[in-house]
């Protein structure tokens, strides 16, 4: 066989980009963006995860269970007046988790689009619903903020009547939540699917990624069809969901991908050499 045709063959075919190569090669080549490389978006994604769980927490974990009382309007509305600086940085926290979460999701679209792009595409469009849900949120849990310092002109409903409505807000946002929740489990099923899928890393982690989509829809249901089974069960049910995509994270900023280079030759130098006049 003639090796000046077939480096002639594999110079017609031109530079493999990262989609051409599969999962098993790492590293930029020449001819990618080292900004586009696997291990870059990835750490990327990790970053901007990790301040979705941050800002996400501080705004639900830390915010939330400080002002809300669950029928108890007189002390949800004092707990709103007296944390009402909290609640703004609240606000303005969750706004920005979840114009962030956006970004993952639109980071891992470009890091595991070459595994299937119709499925890396449902995983963006549920992240934005999820996310768009949550914004929703932060205007009754604001209005509430508004209702509750005398924002709003409340003199007619009088002092037991304000602070009713401003229970009726927050537990709009709290069953808000939940309805966001739905989006919070159904993207981790496509980011499963791409975890497993491409090869970059661990399989169990593309597996524990969708039982944590079903764990929160479990928990989702059980506080919708049986609230006080649904109570019981909460602190448990997300735990997968936690386990799950706090390894996400960790494994993105940690590790990035687990793209290790494989000896074999990829498709496109395969059909190079195959090409006619590249034999001896």
């Amino acid at each position: 066989m003639n090796s000046t045709n077939i480096t002639t063959g594999i110079d017609m075919k031109g530079t493999l980009r990262g989609s051409d190569r599969g999962p098993g090669v790492s590293g930029p080549i020449e001819g990618e963006s080292t900004v586009n490389s696997p291990k870059r978006l990835a750490r990327i994604a990790g970053v901007l995860y990790l301040l979705v769980a941050i800002f996400g927490g501080f705004a639900q974990g830390f915010v939330y269970p400080k002002i809300y009382v669950a029928g108890d309007a007189a002390k949800t509305a004092g707990n709103v007046i007296a944390n009402s600086g909290l609640v703004r940085l609240g606000v303005v926290a969750d706004l920005f988790q979840a114009t962030v979460w956006v970004f993952v999701a639109m980071t891992l679209y470009l890091l595991l689009k070459h595994v299937s792009k119709s499925v890396a595409s449902a995983m963006v469009v549920l992240a934005a619903m999820g996310a768009s849900i949550t914004m929703l949120n932060t205007v009754f849990e604001f209005e509430a903020l508004r209702a509750a310092t005398g924002a709003v002109n409340l003199a007619a409903f009088g002092a037991t009547g304000s602070s009713a409505l401003v229970l009726l807000l927050v537990d709009a946002q709290h069953y808000g939540i939940f309805v966001a929740q739905i989006f919070f489990g159904l993207w981790l099923a496509p980011m499963g699917y791409l975890a497993y899928k491409s090869g970059w890393f661990p399989k169990a982690l593309g597996i524990m990624l969708v039982v944590g989509c079903v764990c929160y829809l479990v928990d989702l249901l059980g506080v919708f069809l049986v609230p006080d089974f649904g109570k019981e069960i909460h602190a448990f049910v997300t735990i997968p969901s936690a386990i799950a995509e706090i390894w996400m994270v960790g494994y993105l900023l940690v590790i990035g991908v687990n793209n290790v280079k494989t000896s074999k030759p990829t498709k496109s130098i395969l059909a190079a050499v195959a090409m006619p006049g590249a034999g001896a």
